[in-house]
């Protein structure tokens, strides 16, 4: 390794410390704080669950339309000015959210915070790091970056549940607005930058990354392998967005008490860091694509078991943990395909394009199963998700074929 690359190795490395911390308050502040915000805000704003929870919802769908442009737009300029751009309208938005007083506003709240969450949360993330890094070591860069935004929500959760007990939830925002602008803006203003160029002997060496630096959105996607990579994610990004959502219900209705649902429920956290480093760690000997459809086919098989036997202790737990191992699979293995396949050159806006849809089932996929819950019932609705997992194994074993 020359001089160049080890200076380009190691400040790639600053910038991995710096978005692993961003990652972690980001989706602490404007993810998972809604969750304790909730049940306050009805109160406050004599508002019904689905006109609080719609406003989420606005949030998440914003993040998904805006990301095709954010994508182009961090091919061309960086991640410098994009996301410090998001983590100063995250940090207005959530002042702004302390003074909401109407659902209207909530809803312009939330929108602004949609807007924030495209410009500095993973998609962009995810843009600078494989910039920065050769195929050898993205690995194990977008894994550092989300095994420490792993815990935003162990983290951040009991700290907001803290801050409204003893402030109220006005002030906790005002609280949490402090805690995101003072950690993230300085970090994306100075630490986020553009890699070093490699020198031509150097960019000559690897002439299969060099080809695919050439790859165009438009190239990409006459390809099958694009819209291979589109429907699986979309799908099982689906599927994690139910279990999510309607996990911890179905286990109630299986006759589990309240807490152990809970419990259990919040194995998921804990088991989509294992999941990544199992992940990880496999991919070194496996191709990517290939470990990423096995864990997808394990997650089919443990939804399609849990009706019949999750009624035990026993039964729920084991189909929760094969499960869990692949709730942040997805999230980096994402990633990893992209790169692999069409190089860093207009990865952003391939990205971005393919984040939309993805992004899109996230949101609805939750609201489906709502309705799916109330005709069919539970069941119905686990065999969807486990069509769902089968469908994107499935896709991605298609893939791997391409």
């Amino acid at each position: 390794m020359s001089v160049r690359q080890r200076v380009r190795v190691s400040m790639g490395w600053r910038v991995v410390v710096a978005l692993a911390i961003t990652q972690t308050v980001g989706w602490g502040v404007l993810y998972y704080a809604f969750a304790v915000f909730l049940g306050p805000l009805q109160r406050d704003l004599h508002a019904s669950a689905s006109q609080v929870t719609g406003a989420f919802t606005l949030a998440v769908l914003i993040t998904g339309l805006a990301a095709p442009l954010v994508g182009r737009l961090l091919d061309r300029y960086g991640g410098r000015g994009l996301m410090t751009a998001g983590s100063v309208a995250g940090t207005l938005a959530m002042l702004a959210w302390s003074r909401v007083a109407d659902v209207p506003s909530l809803y312009l709240v939330l929108a602004a915070i949609g807007v924030a969450s495209a410009l500095a949360l993973y998609e962009p993330a995810f843009a600078v790091v494989v910039a920065w890094f050769d195929p050898e070591r993205r690995a194990n860069a977008l894994l550092a970056v989300t095994l420490v935004a792993g815990f935003a929500s162990t983290i951040f959760l009991p700290l907001t549940g803290l801050f409204v007990e003893r402030y109220g939830w006005r002030t906790a925002s005002v609280l949490l607005a402090v805690i995101f602008g003072v950690t993230t803006i300085p970090l994306h203003a100075f630490f986020v930058r553009r890699p070093l160029r490699a020198d031509p002997v150097e960019q000559a060496s690897d002439e299969k990354e060099a080809e695919l630096d050439h790859v165009t959105l438009r190239q990409a996607a006459r390809g099958r392998a694009f819209w291979l990579l589109a429907v699986a994610f979309v799908a099982h990004s689906a599927a994690i967005a139910i279990m999510a959502v309607h996990l911890l219900a179905y286990l109630v209705e299986l006759g589990h008490s309240p807490t152990f649902a809970a419990a259990v429920t919040g194995l998921l956290g804990v088991l989509s860091v294992t999941g990544r480093l199992v992940a990880t760690g496999l991919q070194r000997r496996f191709r990517p694509a290939a470990v990423t459809a096995s864990v997808f086919a394990l997650q089919a098989v443990a939804v399609a078991v849990l009706p019949p036997v999750g009624g035990s202790a026993a039964g729920a737990i084991a189909c929760v943990i094969a499960f869990g191992i692949g709730f942040g699979v997805g999230t980096i293995a994402r990633p990893l395909l992209i790169a692999e396949r069409y190089g860093a050159h207009a990865y952003a806006t391939i990205a971005g394009t393919l984040a939309l849809p993805i992004i899109l089932a996230k949101a609805l996929g939750p609201l489906g199963a709502a309705i799916l819950s109330q005709g069919p019932g539970y069941p119905a609705v686990m065999l969807v998700v486990a069509a769902c997992s089968v469908v994107a194994s499935a896709l991605l074993v298609a893939y791997a074929k391409s």
